[in-house]
């Protein structure tokens, strides 16, 4: 639930902010957009070439595309993102010095004890501190039992990590879907100008295809945009299932070393 609330959250955020910035842009005079306008040989990142501001270049894209089409393909993008920064921030968080903690855990636990090992875990964040709580406290079952218990919990672990992935990777499939439809669509719409006209006309050709194609457009950047986030959570899951492996066997190694003494 909390996860959820948090997704909400920062998806809300998201919308709020760009409605936001459209309004304000959108109130602003004129006649100061003039005044403060660069050369039209100067270059600058908000503005295309023409010298329109990139904003008012969006707005009118989002608009000859279709509002009906553009803004389930906006909303996936939203979405997608909010999921993503989510995901970004929890295995930001679960990640640390599994060095220094696996170091850690071997001194508390030969200065004082199992339960010296066990606190320091259950004041330590992240899944490598967790996966070390629950197997020490089994330790009094003995190694073998640590060692399933190790296995078993990884993978509890392992599905926290991956949670939203699958959302996020329906978005990445559903914005291309929805700008392909919203090009069928239009084109559809484009032949049936061009028989109610009863005439060819280049105007009426281009008006139709521009927005049909746009909504493809608009499809293919929200699925890129979410995809680059998707590789880059993947990467950071792996990275950390590595530590987890590693740092269950150096456990184990541990455990087998205090027994002896």
């Amino acid at each position: 639930m909390k996860k959820l609330f948090a997704i909400l959250s920062v998806a809300g955020m998201l919308c709020l902010g760009s409605v936001s910035v459209v309004l304000a842009q959108d109130e602003a005079p004129q006649a100061t957009t003039e005044a403060v306008a660069a050369p039209a040989a100067d270059f600058s990142v908000e503005t295309d070439v023409e010298g329109t501001p990139m904003h008012q270049a969006l707005k009118t894209q989002y608009l000859d595309g279709g509002v009906g089409w553009m803004t389930p393909v906006l909303l996936c993008l939203i979405l997608g993102l909010a999921i993503a920064i989510e995901r970004i921030i929890y295995l930001n968080l679960a990640t640390t010095n599994t060095k220094k903690f696996i170091a850690k855990v071997e001194e508390a636990l030969n200065e004082g004890g199992v339960e010296a090992a066990k606190e320091l875990c259950r004041n330590t964040r992240g899944p490598v501190a967790s996966i070390f709580y629950q197997g020490l406290d089994r330790y009094d079952e003995g190694v073998d039992m640590v060692e399933k218990t190790v296995v078993s919990y990884g993978s509890v672990q392992m599905a926290q990590l991956e949670s939203g992935l699958s959302w996020l990777s329906l978005f990445i499939a559903l914005s291309p879907s929805l700008g392909f439809l919203g090009t069928v669509v239009g084109m559809v719409m484009a032949f049936d100008a061009i028989a109610a006209a009863g005439d060819m006309s280049p105007t009426i050709v281009a008006g139709g295809m521009k927005t049909a194609l746009l909504t493809t457009v608009a499809g293919l950047i929200s699925a890129i945009i979410l995809q680059i986030f998707y590789n880059y959570l993947l990467s950071k899951i792996e990275s950390l299932v590595l530590a987890m492996e590693d740092s269950s066997i150096s456990l184990i190694d541990i455990l087998t070393k205090y027994n002896k003494k």
